[in-house]
């Protein structure tokens, strides 16, 4: 068996790491470091961040394979390394007698494209996450294991960082404050060749900046309207709250077709990727605009209060991911209930974005196995790998199905106190403790169950587990009921749905035929035991033609339209390519086109106009 890995313990680590990143490789997209730990003779275990909050999950996105070259050397004299066969992030060295320190070189191959993995690198921007970018000794609490970092970029670029620059040189090296290797991991660098910062609540003590790198520079140009809703994005959160647990904050915002893809949440500020014209089309553009009310959130939930299975001394400790439902769950929660207070969301967007839950739901076939406590597991499970049959497996509900639990216990109370109260009340007595500190405060099942009955009392133990456990149930709707609607089927596609489909690049026939198609033809998603189930349809197949005419998905709109409106019952045929073969599949359905939407139920409050309505 290998040497054992030292188990985290809370002391202070003796010395400062001295970490340096050279950014400027963008022809071959490197980025390389080098790093110098202070060490003492004898055996010495260096490890690459493997759980990281806010992931779920171990190194998802495979971070360890693109980190190549490695040398260790010690006053100029090279040392042999091992590989740890078993936690294999981890590093084995002897330090010889009379060294002080150890030296780490190695580069980061960023991928090239998105095949390999999400790109971090483009000619004219960059996201650095220092979890790749470094290692750290076992034995010792990040927190307690102090950093002193630079960056070097390429000329002209600027950066956002919810890290403190220290000093610029004239070639942009940038010096950085120290702080402990905890905090380093949690704040990521945006960094780009058309960048703009923007104040999002000036004359605060506590600043709030957007810090927005694009692919061209007409994609900075932020008109004043749309800044003023990302401004009362943050009067809201603070209304809400009612305190905050930084002592600044950056959104981090990258508006690019050529980066990856990313939301992700830190403590001090969050990486976002958006739509090149996000700022500059702003009446079209609105699908997912939710995105940066959410992570912002996530200061709040998941960072400051964070459950106590997801707190690690270090980045080596697994994590368990089984309170997620109120990390992700209430965070989708009043990520879009502040997106519709701010003005991010218009309410008809917020009512289509609830409507497209509640048709997924209603028509999703894990639930006939499978409950949402099982899903917070999905992420260790599944690793956010591609399925086959996500209808039927399942993926992550805690998001969307904890939404609908929360605004179930929102609309409860509300109804319970005769609008006196709400699941504000319980953000404020949950989230909103002990202003300005950005430690963290953790949380289980318990604590938020007495939180709750401190807003009001109630049997809320039973009511998250009867939730929580819920397979084979009825769709969790109880909250849109209470608020004052209920999901309808009709012909009329509402907008945020028609967004969907323009932001993916596809055609929804999930409530009719029962699957979805790209605008190449490609078969994106089946539904379990749906028409186009049991004609044979799987993900992956290509459609070529419809009724003997070329595949275009508006033609087969009006095929399935026509059809319902003169009653003919005929048959659909489509010629579909699987793999090297073709074949003609026939759906018989005559039901017509069918997309989620919902309607007020006559005779009841609008709790929902409640809900959204932005605080005072």
């Amino acid at each position: 068996m290998p040497p054992a890995i030292a188990a985290a313990q809370d002391v202070a680590f003796n010395g400062t790491i001295r970490l340096d990143v050279d950014m400027t490789d963008l022809q071959h997209r490197l980025i390389k470091v080098h790093e110098v730990v202070p060490a003492t003779p004898g055996p010495l275990t260096l490890l690459v961040p493997k759980w990281l909050p806010g992931d779920h999950e171990p190194d998802g996105d495979g971070e360890l394979t693109r980190m190549a070259g490695f040398t260790f050397s010690a006053g100029g004299a090279p040392l042999v390394w091992t590989r740890d066969p078993v936690a294999v992030n981890a590093f084995h060295i002897d330090v010889p007698q009379g060294a002080s320190q150890v030296t780490v070189d190695f580069t980061y191959l960023a991928p090239v494209d998105d095949d390999i993995g999400r790109v971090v690198m483009t000619p004219d921007m960059a996201n650095l996450e220092w979890n790749f970018a470094s290692v750290y000794p076992a034995g010792y609490y990040v927190s307690r294991i102090p950093v002193q970092a630079t960056l070097r970029l390429p000329e002209g670029w600027q950066q956002g960082s919810a890290l403190e620059p220290q000093s610029v040189s004239a070639d942009n090296m940038i010096s950085f404050k120290p702080v402990s290797y905890a905090t380093l991991v949690d704040s990521p660098v945006l960094a780009g060749r058309y960048f703009k910062r923007f104040d999002l609540d000036p004359g605060a003590n506590t600043p709030v900046h957007m810090d927005v790198v694009a692919d061209k520079p007409s994609s900075l140009d932020v008109p004043d309207s749309v800044l003023a809703i990302h401004r009362d994005l943050v009067q809201q959160a603070y209304k809400l709250f009612g305190a905050h647990h930084y002592d600044h904050y950056d959104f981090l915002v990258a508006a690019t077709d050529k980066l990856g893809d990313i939301g992700l949440e830190h403590h001090r500020s969050s990486e976002n990727s958006v739509e090149p014209d996000y700022f500059t089309n702003w009446s079209q553009k609105f699908y997912g605009r939710d995105l940066l009310a959410h992570e912002f959130t996530h200061s709040w939930n998941g960072k400051y209060r964070r459950p106590w299975d997801l707190w690690i001394p270090d980045f080596q400790a697994p994590m368990r991911d089984s309170l997620l439902w109120v990390y992700e769950g209430q965070t989708e929660y009043w990520g879009n209930v502040l997106a519709a207070r701010s003005g991010l969301y218009s309410r008809d967007q917020y009512l289509g974005h609830l409507a497209m839950i509640a048709g997924y739901y209603d028509t999703l076939a894990s639930r006939q196995w499978r409950d949402l406590q099982d899903t917070t597991n999905d992420p260790i499970i599944a690793e956010r790998a591609a399925q086959s049959w996500p209808n039927w497996q399942g993926s992550e509900d805690y998001y969307d199905q904890g939404l609908l639990i929360w605004l179930d216990a929102d609309t409860l109370i509300r109804q319970k106190t005769g609008g006196k109260k709400s699941l504000d009340d319980f953000a404020r007595v949950f989230f909103g403790v002990h202003n300005g500190d950005w430690n963290t405060l953790t949380y289980n099942t318990d604590d938020v169950v007495a939180a709750l009955n401190s807003v009001y009392p109630y049997d809320w133990a039973t009511f998250l587990h009867s939730r929580l456990h819920d397979h084979g149930q009825p769709p969790p709707f109880d909250g849109l009921t209470r608020a004052g609607y209920k999901l309808v089927y009709s012909d009329k596609e509402n907008d945020y749905l028609k967004a969907r489909e323009t932001f993916h690049k596809w055609t929804d026939f999930n409530y009719s035929l029962g699957f979805t198609v790209d605008f190449a033809g490609r078969i994106r998603n089946v539904l379990w035991q749906s028409p186009a189930y049991k004609a044979g349809l799987t993900k992956g197949m290509r459609l070529i033609a419809v009724n003997g005419l070329e595949f275009d998905g508006i033609d087969l709109k009006d095929v399935i339209k026509a059809d319902a409106a003169t009653g003919n019952q005929d048959q659909i045929d489509l010629l579909i390519k699987a793999d090297d073969r073709y074949k003609t599949i026939t759906l018989n359905y005559h039901g017509g086109l069918r997309y989620p939407n919902l309607v007020r139920i006559d005779g009841t409050k609008d709790m929902l106009a409640d809900i959204i309505a932005a605080k005072k």
